[in-house]
């Protein structure tokens, strides 16, 4: 399949999981207190999480959401899938449509699964392992087109990592994903996170740090009460500050060989983020940070950082003129209701950039950030 000449790699897709996941894979040792998906009352249809008592997202009967819920319910893009319950036929359909050869799926409840520190470490390895054996088994209907990305437990460095190599070597998921709020007060820079990095480099795999609206963790938009306002935020803002915290709080210094991806937090933001971080290297780095060994910009230059763009992101052109275009990746964010399926791929056509840098977005970089042959 090919989209205008073009293969397609979606770097970040989505699923919808079954609403019994967790009750049916978590080990039976922990499946009292495993994540609950229950409607969220505002007659949409719509789930949210429930985890050690507490709603995430938590839910929100303002006018705003109300009115949100209506136009979901107004939103017939998705009718195919919805009549299969989401399942993994369903999504080789929707690519399909949109014109996706390959695609890396993440989850979308999952991502609110084990973001909150009132779970202990041993609950939150099992939620991981759960939705990891679920997504083995959902992405096999098709391994040439489908790859899954693992969750895995911050709460524990240890067990992330070990629990990486499994995901990995045992059942052939292609990198892990966190959130890039902190755990337990720890930003991503902290050296207890190294047994998960080098993990992850002995099994030639990626972190991917995805956000998420409204959890418990500490994250960019927790000071707006209004979903609208906290979604601006939390997404791109996060993003950066991961970004702070793997290049100039060293990660990438102490880690050579280690692949990190910052995806549905748009691009734009990029050159000034590098160019701030440089400045700040050559005016405070000597003395405050002395394990740099280059400019921030310089470990992004390797070629070992990605990030996603938006498919209608016409700031992008001025990202791949002032940055470049090896470390740029493309995603749909199917099935989200703020998705431009089944026209994405349509839309990043209409971004301004030259055709050897669509080439490289669409494709190349997202092969070699995944190394998936």
């Amino acid at each position: 399949m090919a989209k205008n000449n073009f293969q397609v790699m979606d770097s970040d897709i989505h699923l919808q999981e079954p609403k019994d996941l967790w009750q049916r894979y978590t080990d039976k040792k922990f499946r009292d207190d495993a994540p609950k998906q229950v409607p969220v009352g505002d007659g949409s249809g719509r789930m949210h999480m429930v985890i050690a008592g507490r709603a995430v997202p938590p839910e929100q009967k303002d006018e705003t959401r109300l009115a949100w819920a209506s136009r979901h319910l107004e939103d017939h893009r998705f009718d195919e899938d919805k009549a299969r319950a989401w399942d993994n036929v369903s999504m080789i359909n929707a690519m399909n449509r949109e014109g996706i050869d390959r695609a890396v799926v993440f989850p979308t409840m999952g991502l609110y699964a084990i973001a909150t520190d009132a779970i202990s470490s041993q609950l939150a390895l099992a939620i991981s392992q759960a939705y990891n054996n679920w997504l083995s088994e959902f992405v096999s209907i098709d391994p040439k087109r489908l790859g899954g990305i693992a969750m895995v437990p911050p709460h524990d460095a240890e067990l992330a990592a070990l629990e990486a190599r499994r995901a990995v070597t045992k059942l052939g998921l292609k990198g892990v994903f966190v959130r890039p709020n902190p755990y337990h007060g720890r930003t991503w820079n902290d050296p207890y996170y190294d047994p998960l990095w080098a993990a992850l480099e002995d099994v030639n795999a990626p972190v991917c740090f995805h956000e998420a609206n409204a959890p418990d963790l500490p994250f960019a938009g927790d000071r707006f009460e209004s979903v609208f306002l906290q979604h601006i935020a939390c997404h791109p803002m996060e993003q950066m500050m991961a970004m702070i915290s793997m290049i100039a709080g060293g990660v990438m210094e102490r880690h050579k060989k280690l692949r990190v991806a910052f995806l549905e937090g748009n691009c734009s933001w990029l050159p000034l983020l590098l160019w701030r971080m440089d400045g700040h290297a050559e005016y405070r780095g000597r003395y405050q940070a002395p394990y740099l060994k280059k400019k921030p910009s310089e470990y992004f230059a390797e070629g070992r950082c990605f990030v996603s763009v938006d498919c209608d992101e016409s700031p992008a052109k001025l990202v791949v003129d002032s940055v470049g275009d090896e470390s740029l990746v493309f995603s749909t964010d199917y099935p989200h209701s703020d998705s431009k399926y089944p026209h994405a791929v349509e839309e990043f056509f209409k971004v301004e950039m030259p055709q050897k840098s669509r080439q490289k977005i669409l494709w190349d970089n997202t092969h070699r950030l995944y190394a998936w042959k």
